[in-house]
C-alpha cells in the first residue's frame, strides 16, 4: 500500500468523522464562524485512513457541522500514528489557521520524540520553526551524549552530526579524484554537494577546509592544507534546485484558504507572493538575462527587499503568532 496522502477525494457523513491529536490546543471559534458562513464549497479534510480520524480539517469539519452538512470531502492519509502527527503539523502551518508559536514548539518536542535522527533543519521545515529553534528544543529534551551521531535530513540522506568530519573526508576524496563531480564527492564524504563546493573553494584558496566556527579549538600548530591544484576547469553547480517546493506548496495552500481569498489583507498578501514563483522556478534563466551593470544594483536592491520580508515573518512570528487571532482582534 502507496504510503502519504492519496489522491482520491471522497465524500464522507460529517457525523462518522471524529478528530485526531491535534497540534492546536482548540478550535478558534471566530475562524469557525467564517467558514460556516461561506458558501463555497471547503477543500477536502485529510483523514487517517488507520483510524478514521480527522488529522488535517478540524476547522472545516467543525464548520461544516454548524452549516448542517451531511457530507464532507474526504482524503485518506495512509501511515502510522507518528507519521499521521508530522502531516497535521506540516499541513497546518502551510495553509489555513496558523499553529501558534507555543504549538509549534510543543509539536516540535514530539516529533523530537519520535524521530530523534531528523536533522533540526527538518524538524523546523515541518513545524514552521527555525533551525536554531529547533536545536535549543534538542538540548532541553536529552544530553548530548545521547543524541544519535547521524541526522537525516530533508533529502533522506544521513549526515554525521559533526560536520568537520565529512569535511575533512571531503578534502581528502577532492585531492585523490580532483575530477569527479560535486555528487560523487558528496556521496562518498556522507555531506552535500554544497559542502564540497565550499571545501573546494577552501582548499584552492589555501584555508583549511572546516570553518572556524566548526573547528573550536585547534591545536595552532597545525597547518592550513596546502591549495587544491586541479586542471578542472570551473563549472556550473549542479545542485542548484530549480525552485523550492515548500514555497510553492504554501502558495497554493494560502491561494485556497478563505480567510485571506475574501479579505482586503488577506488579498492584498497573495499579490505580493505572486511573483515571487517566477523567481523561485526560473532563477537560471532570469540570471542570464540579467545585464552585467545592472548586476551590483539589483543584488542590492533584492537584499533589502529579502531582509525587509525577514522582518516580515519574525513580526509574524512574534505579533500573530504567538498572541493568536483572538488577542490580536481585540487589540485592534
Amino acid at each position: 500500500m502507496r504510503r502519504g496522502l492519496g489522491g482520491r477525494v471522497e465524500q464522507v457523513a460529517v457525523g462518522r468523522l471524529r478528530p485526531a491529536a491535534s497540534p492546536r490546543r482548540r478550535l478558534d471559534p471566530d475562524h469557525v464562524e467564517t467558514l460556516a458562513a461561506l458558501d463555497d464549497p471547503y477543500p477536502p479534510v485529510v483523514v487517517h485512513a488507520a483510524t478514521g480520524r480527522v488529522i488535517d480539517g478540524l476547522h472545516r469539519l467543525e464548520a461544516a457541522l454548524r452549516r448542517g452538512d451531511r457530507t464532507i470531502a474526504v482524503r485518506y492519509f495512509d501511515g502510522g500514528p507518528d507519521e499521521a502527527f508530522v502531516y497535521a503539523v506540516h499541513a497546518n502551518t502551510a495553509h489555513g489557521l496558523p499553529l501558534s508559536l507555543a504549538e509549534r514548539r510543543t509539536a516540535a518536542l514530539r516529533i523530537l520524540e519520535s524521530r530523534p535522527a531528523w536533522s533540526d533543519r527538518r524538524i523546523a521545515a515541518v513545524a514552521g520553526l527555525s533551525a536554531r529553534v529547533v536545536a535549543d528544543l534538542r538540548g532541553t529534551r536529552s544530553p548530548a551524549g545521547d543524541r544519535p551521531a547521524v541526522r537525516v535530513g530533508r533529502d533522506d540522506r544521513a549526515r554525521p552530526v559533526d560536520p568537520r568530519r565529512g569535511r575533512e573526508l571531503a578534502a581528502r576524496l577532492l585531492r585523490e579524484q580532483p575530477d569527479a563531480s560535486l555528487r560523487t564527492i558528496a556521496g562518498q564524504a556522507g555531506v552535500s554537494p554544497g559542502t564540497v563546493r565550499d571545501v573546494r573553494a577552501r582548499l584552492s584558496r589555501g584555508e583549511d577546509p572546516v570553518p572556524a566556527r566548526q573547528r573550536g579549538r585547534r591545536p595552532a600548530s597545525v597547518a592550513a592544507p596546502a591549495p587544491l591544484r586541479s586542471t578542472e576547469p570551473r563549472k556550473r553547480p549542479d545542485d542548484v534546485p530549480a525552485g523550492h517546493p515548500d514555497f510553492q506548496a504554501a502558495l497554493r495552500a494560502l491561494r485556497q484558504d478563505p480567510s485571506l481569498r475574501f479579505t482586503e489583507v488577506g488579498r492584498f498578501l497573495l499579490r505580493m507572493l505572486e511573483p515571487q514563483v517566477p523567481l523561485a522556478t526560473q532563477q537560471q534563466r532570469i540570471l542570464h538575462g540579467v545585464p552585467g551593470h545592472c548586476a551590483p544594483l539589483l543584488s542590492a536592491a533584492a537584499r533589502a527587499y529579502a531582509d525587509s520580508l525577514r522582518r516580515f515573518a519574525d513580526r509574524l512570528e512574534s505579533e500573530v503568532a504567538v498572541t493568536g487571532p483572538d488577542e490580536v482582534s481585540r487589540a485592534s
